[in-house]
């Protein structure tokens, strides 16, 4: 509901609401930093302050009389609006593919986190469906919510989870999708950060790593805050705001363009399947808008008709960081477990077969894909398919510093890749909570297609064995 501004006063209570929602998630995200900062245990796990952020809340949330200081739908939309901003600040920076990180290379990398989300969405799917068919009650498709929390992060896992809750209330099915999916995510970025660390630790034991100091890696080099040719810092309007003022440009026309398709006649698939996902799809469409724009204007500037160069690195890294730190402590504190306790032991499941698989199936590939620097790309990329990049890249400095061999590369650049590898998978996402039949579909298409991304990732393995 909007508020009424014609009668608007600065001193009601409206006025503050949703600023004091921030300023809630700035306290728990500076709490959480605090902490990761000075107790031991947390900084050698590893785990994100904004994660220790939204754990905080939601423990706060626990106390008698608070529970209703957190607004959940508020938390909700915080998550959802900040993955869109994120991807749209990413697709804006000017990227470049280095030396070190050949073009196929990048697309193999996208390749292993399009088929790590398929192998999690069929552990995670042959689970509800057993569980469904047992007669615990869990949407048969709940198990698809597993890729999206593992390997998309909270804003995914909240979408979708929404989306299935009400492709689940349609068949009288009490399933908080939203709830699980937050869970699923939560519980990632502990995943990658735990279990990341402790093999990590394994390793340096049978003397296979070496611990290094990562110091002089976190330190910004004066090439880093500013490229050639670039606007000054503060002229008639500030770098900064330029930078923000174009991630919300192109994020207003992602609100356009789907509010635009909402209104078209798309047929039988495209009303119940593509319409019910399009505003899911608000860091896709955001990341393709992103890149249009920044085509555009770099043409402009190689036709001299903009004569400086607007997009600045550094700061749209900063922003998009920004906005994922918030993503997870709102994602996280917007977890409500009252109704979640039927579903406790099939999430346990679900999140314990799905770590098994992702951790042997990212190693396996990542020794063939990555023979030079097999433990770095496997870290990087273990890290990021439980929680984000960045924990991915957490994991990758205790062992490459100064990012020495292309597994960081790696990480950044495979984005565009894994999105266009992994659009069907998206796509399934709005087929597979439609019917029990097309639940088993889905699943039988998944096995195909993961079958056929491991091959093209296998083929020199492969077709060196049929010639010998």
């Amino acid at each position: 509901m909007l508020l009424d501004v014609s009668v608007m006063t600065f001193d009601r209570p409206e006025a503050w609401q949703w600023l004091v929602q921030f300023c809630i998630l700035a306290t728990a995200l500076l709490v959480g930093n605090v902490l990761r900062t000075k107790v031991p245990f947390l900084n050698k796990s590893l785990l994100p302050s904004a994660l220790l952020g939204g754990l905080l809340l939601l423990i706060f949330k626990a106390i008698p009389g608070c529970e209703n200081i957190i607004n959940k739908p508020m938390m909700e939309i915080v998550t959802y609006h900040a993955l869109g901003l994120g991807f749209v600040a990413l697709a804006l920076k000017n990227n470049k593919i280095e030396s070190k990180s050949t073009p196929m290379k990048v697309i193999e990398t996208g390749a292993l986190t399009a088929s790590t989300y398929v192998i999690q969405g069929i552990v995670g799917l042959i689970v509800s469906i057993v569980f469904f068919l047992v007669g615990k009650k869990l949407f048969y498709a709940a198990g698809l919510l597993l890729p999206m929390g593992f390997g998309q992060g909270p804003g995914q896992a909240l979408n979708f989870g929404k989306i299935f809750t009400g492709w689940a209330s349609q068949q009288g099915i009490d399933f908080p999708g939203a709830d699980f999916g937050l869970s699923i995510a939560a519980t990632g970025f502990i995943v990658g950060s735990v279990v990341g660390v402790v093999y990590m630790n394994i390793l340096r034991r049978k003397g296979i790593l070496s611990r290094k100091k990562i110091a002089e890696a976190q330190v910004n080099k004066l090439e880093d805050y500013e490229g050639e040719g670039e606007i000054p810092d503060a002229e008639s309007i500030d770098k900064l705001s330029v930078q923000i003022c174009m991630v919300l440009f192109v994020y207003f026309l992602v609100y356009l363009f789907t509010n635009w398709i909402q209104g078209l006649e798309l047929g039988n698939f495209g009303e119940n399947t593509l319409k019910p996902m399009l505003w899911g799809f608000n860091f896709l469409i955001g990341t393709l808008f992103g890149v249009l724009f920044k085509t555009i204007l770099n043409r402009f500037k190689k036709a001299r008709i903009v004569k400086r160069e607007y997009i600045n690195n550094y700061m749209l890294n900063r922003i998009s960081g920004f906005c994922f730190d918030i993503m997870i402590v709102a994602g996280t504190a917007a977890i409500n477990f009252e109704e979640f306790g039927k579903f406790v032991l099939p999430f346990i499941i679900i999140i314990t077969l799905g770590t098994i698989a992702t951790f042997f199936y990212v190693l396996a590939i990542s020794k063939h894909l990555y023979p030079n620097y097999k433990y770095e790309g496997f870290f990087s990329m273990f890290g990021m398919l439980t929680g984000t990049a960045s924990n991915g890249m957490i994991l990758l400095r205790e062992i490459d510093p100064k990012f020495e061999t292309p597994a960081a590369n790696n990480l950044v650049l495979q984005a565009l890749a894994a999105i266009v590898l992994g659009f069907p998978v998206l796509l399934l996402m709005g087929v597979a909570p439609q019917s029990m039949q097309s639940a088993w579909i889905t699943l039988g298409i998944l096995v195909v297609f993961w079958a056929a991304l491991t091959v093209f990732m296998l083929r020199t393995k492969i077709f060196k064995r049929k010639k010998k």
